[in-house]
């Protein structure tokens, strides 16, 4: 009786030993992981399905991108290189410039090359469990926290236009660096929040995700689990968040109007106008396609990758010369650096409305 309850043990452990083994299946060359424990995840490999058209033309948007991408690394680290070496550039407004010129730089980096080689070949749209997680990780966090940079920089427009007296006070260089380090640590946690909550489900079906990079909305779309819990935190801390963030903006550019309504000078003001509308331009080019993604999670696909071009590949391109270039100070500091100007004892900016 021993010996055939032995036998018995023993074949049972060998079939359990089967059922763990790592077995490829071949629907969309997928590697599949069959494990005892069902919060495991199955599907290691995922399908970029891209941006909508851009397969009819493949070329054409490979060399779209490829120039884009080229100009948003070459105007936004000349610019934080710019703001790094020229001691006249030592005021907040252009501090927080360099940080939104990494950003926007990285943020570039984590997406438009993926979209590039999935405009190569099919083996280019494919993406491991790992680099998916680590995609959505990267852009959550360097989007997140160019999101609360965007809401300290139009905070530090309203004191130095509406308090020019207490500015000087209120934003001094260890509060500057102190909201600077608050906006990356929140980024941090918020993306480490969303990415470990997106990863805890199980993915055990599709793999195709229909979207050009690893997003929240369209990962969550192909899990095997309830998404419910995950889709209330994106709508509290996603939607909501950069909702009140482009409602303090708004409010705060909205006093900067009332301050500069009572310039004398129509010319100062036209100025001002004209910089405070081009802000505004490129918050609302950032905030509005997010807020209408992660308000609506289930309406992710193909064609609402669209929106998110916006923030993703256009607006890190248009900073450089919407934020610093039209900048008569900033164009002084390029010039010095390239070694063409001949003032370099120009006089800095004055810090009150951060206009050229």
């Amino acid at each position: 009786m021993a010996p055939k309850l032995w036998q018995w043990l023993l074949t049972l452990s060998a079939d359990v030993t089967v059922v763990a083994e790592e077995r490829t299946t071949c629907s969309g060359c997928v590697t599949v992981m069959a494990t005892e424990d069902p919060n495991q995840t199955v599907v290691s490999h995922f399908f970029l399905e891209g941006l909508m058209y851009t397969a009819e033309h493949p070329s054409f948007f490979f060399l779209l991108f490829l120039l884009i991408y080229s100009v948003t690394l070459t105007g936004n680290l000349l610019i934080l290189i710019t703001v790094a070496s020229d001691p006249h550039l030592s005021s907040p407004m252009y501090h927080f410039l360099g940080h939104l010129s990494f950003l926007d730089a990285c943020l570039s980096t984590v997406t438009v090359p993926k979209v590039m080689a999935g405009l190569l070949s099919l083996d280019g749209r494919m993406i491991s469990l790992q680099g998916c997680a680590v995609q959505l990780y990267c852009f959550h966090f360097l989007a997140s926290t160019e999101c609360f940079l965007y809401t300290v920089m139009a905070y530090d427009r309203y004191l130095a236009i509406c308090q020019p007296l207490h500015y000087p006070v209120a934003m001094d260089r260890r509060t500057c660096a102190g909201l600077a380090g608050i906006t990356w640590a929140l980024g941090a946690v918020h993306s480490a929040t969303h990415t470990s909550l997106t990863f805890r489900l199980l993915y055990c079906g599709p793999n195709r995700i229909a979207y050009f990079f690893c997003d929240i909305p369209p990962v969550l779309k192909l899990a095997c689990a309830d998404t419910a819990v995950n889709e209330l935190a994106m709508l509290a801390s996603i939607g909501v968040v950069a909702a009140a963030c482009l409602i303090l903006i708004i409010f705060s550019y909205g006093f900067i109007a009332v301050a500069v309504l009572r310039i004398r000078s129509a010319e100062g003001r036209q100025r001002a106008f004209s910089t405070c509308t081009s802000h505004l331009t490129v918050v609302c080019l950032y905030y509005l396609p997010p807020v209408c993604i992660y308000l609506q999670p289930r309406s992710s696909g193909a064609g609402a990758g669209a929106p998110a071009v916006f923030y993703t590949i256009v607006t890190p391109a248009l900073n450089p010369f919407i934020y610093t270039l039209r900048n008569k100070a900033m164009k002084q500091a390029l010039r010095r650096l390239l070694g063409q100007g001949s003032a370099a004892g120009s006089p800095p900016p004055q810090p009150v409305l951060g206009l050229s």
